[in-house]
């Protein structure tokens, strides 16, 4: 179950970061994706909901 927790935390923090360089937000006033750190935090925290959903 822990490993199952780390590689959510992992992968969706990947995800968050990818979207920021990807799409991003070149304004710096859209509240997830302005900062590298909104999107990774936001993407670990989602890819922990999915980690642990069953």
């Amino acid at each position: 179950m822990a490993g199952r927790i780390v590689l959510g935390l992992v992968i969706g923090g990947g995800l968050g970061y990818a979207y920021h360089r990807l799409v991003g937000c070149s304004t710096g006033t859209c509240p997830l994706t302005a900062t590298p750190l909104r999107a990774i935090t936001y993407g670990a925290v989602m890819g922990l909901i999915w980690a642990t959903a069953r």
